[in-house]
């Protein structure tokens, strides 16, 4: 046997000191895998796996549809916004649920009277243009015919009638194919669309080319048991959003986040009982906590699982302007060490700049992460390009920063007078283009299986028994250490194209 250098995690994190990711650093492991072996399958909550431990945040300027299709193809997860209307809201959800199926339910349909122009309309605002032409518009009517990509790339007439150029020698399936069935017929007959029609020739469903290349293209897509993405959305604390939880869940969400800084209190407990109470299949993420006996409370009210984190995001000043909050690793580890009793995951929310900052999340006792700033500047945000000082870059605001909480962000403070008075605990700011997720985020996660290697562990669950049981060993750093562990002493080099953390 031999001895044991370093700390354990409860030395590391003994009370009276809080430190965060840069204060301290992961003990080597013993190596007897490839990095290519490592596994990052993680529990996001109770009940629900995904392949690779990341999260976009809830912020105005990170998650809509878009982020929240490729987080979800490329094996993470996520959770939309909620500083928009209900319908605003719902319609990203739903961009979601049907970007990726098996067979669509409830596929947009025109009418034959309809023209180009709506189709074109219809691109912009959901991202496909391969529309059913029925006789009513509308799911459930006798299918005329399909209106594609080749029928209006080069028309140049907006207001032709769909019916002079849409597609009507189809090849269809019929109600009660199954999806197995359905797909062989897709593969055989190269079209783009499978319409299935019942016996009176009224569409029912549809199915999709694309979505046979994307299983091929994004094996480790987080999906539903219908095999729909999974799709997460936030909501406040009000009694307002009540409405909100429902229409969410009538669009198919499969997480509810309750989006609030400071999660201990009698408003999130009772949101917290409402959703189970009222929506039981639905998994609920409850936060923001730091401390134990957040957690507890949370749990045992319902949470099936725990946002951590209070004040470490990069655009956050809540710690300096409320005095309260907690340096970041000793909140995941402290909230992790009392979830694990009760089987709950938490989720490690904020101050993660880069790849060492994910590993130390993880090697803390987080089961994934949340990230704002790091994916942030990525081409599925919101928001468009510009150029700021001749660098490439988007906007990137804290939600409780001014611009954000006069959009509606102040319910995640439980700010009841925010047209008289606004205490900020965010910024906003820019961001540099970071490229798309498709390539970004393989770069994250091959950086995090190295790291796993380093630790001497194949998966997360591997990790947390190490770091509860003492095996996981630690050492602090001091500034000097930091420094060391960073470029220096250079006359000048070029930054990696993801950056340096």
């Amino acid at each position: 046997m031999y001895d044991l250098d370093g700390l354990s995690a409860s030395e590391l994190f003994a009370p009276g000191v809080g430190i965060t990711y840069d204060d301290f650093i992961v003990l080597p492991g013993y190596i007897d895998f490839a990095n290519t072996d490592v596994e990052l399958d993680t529990k996001i909550t109770r009940n629900i796996t995904i392949k690779r431990p990341l999260v976009s945040s809830p912020m105005d300027t990170v998650t809509e549809w878009k982020m929240a299709v490729y987080m979800a193809l490329l094996g993470g997860l996520g959770i939309i916004h909620y500083n928009n209307t209900i319908e605003e809201q719902v319609s990203h959800v739903e961009k979601v649920k049907t970007f990726e199926n098996g067979f669509i339910k409830r596929p947009t349909c025109l009418r034959p009277d309809n023209i180009v122009r709506d189709v074109f309309e219809i691109r912009d605002k959901k991202g496909f243009s391969g529309v059913p032409i029925t006789e009513t518009g509308k799911n459930g009517s006798k299918l005329l015919g399909l209106v594609t990509n080749r029928d209006i790339d080069f028309e140049k007439n907006l207001e032709r009638p769909l019916h002079e150029i849409m597609t009507t020698n189809l090849i269809t399936a019929k109600e009660g194919i199954t999806l197995k069935e359905a797909n062989k017929i897709l593969k055989s007959s190269k079209v783009g669309k499978l319409p299935v029609v019942n016996d009176k020739g009224e569409l029912v469903y549809l199915l999709s080319r694309t979505d046979l290349l994307k299983n091929k293209e994004y094996p480790y897509a987080s999906k539903s048991g219908s095999k729909h993405l999974l799709c997460g959305a936030a909501v406040s604390t009000k009694d307002e959003d009540k409405e909100r939880v429902a229409a969410l869940v009538e669009a198919g969400v499969d997480i509810i986040l309750i989006d609030s800084a400071q999660g201990y209190s009698s408003f999130q407990i009772n949101m917290i009982k409402f959703i189970k109470e009222n929506f039981p299949g639905i998994e609920v993420i409850a936060g923001n906590v730091v401390t134990k006996e957040q957690s507890q409370a949370l749990i045992e009210a319902g949470a099936d699982s725990l946002r951590v984190g209070m004040g470490p995001g990069s655009i956050c000043i809540t710690q300096n302007m409320m005095a309260v909050g907690r340096p970041q690793a000793s909140a995941v580890y402290n909230c992790a060490l009392k979830a694990r009793e009760y089987g709950v995951p938490v989720i490690a929310d904020g101050g993660i700049s880069g790849v060492g900052h994910l590993a130390k999340a993880l090697s803390a006792g987080a089961s994934c992460c949340m990230v704002g700033f790091l994916v942030a500047g990525t081409s599925e945000t919101p928001g468009e390009y510009f150029y700021e000082n001749g660098v490439r870059v988007k906007r990137y605001r804290g939600m409780a920063s001014v611009e954000a909480m006069k959009a509606g962000g102040g319910k995640r403070y439980m700010d009841e007078d925010s047209e008289k008075i606004t205490v900020p605990q965010g910024v906003s700011g820019t961001v540099v283009d970071r490229g798309s997720l498709v390539d970004y985020m393989p770069y994250l996660m091959k950086g995090l299986a190295q790291s796993f290697q380093d630790m001497g562990y194949r998966n997360i669950d591997l990790l947390q028994e190490a770091i509860f049981s003492g095996k996981l060993r630690y050492e602090h750093r001091t500034n000097a250490a930091i420094v060391e562990g960073s470029v220096h002493n250079l006359h000048s080099y070029q930054t990696p194209k993801f950056g340096i953390r």
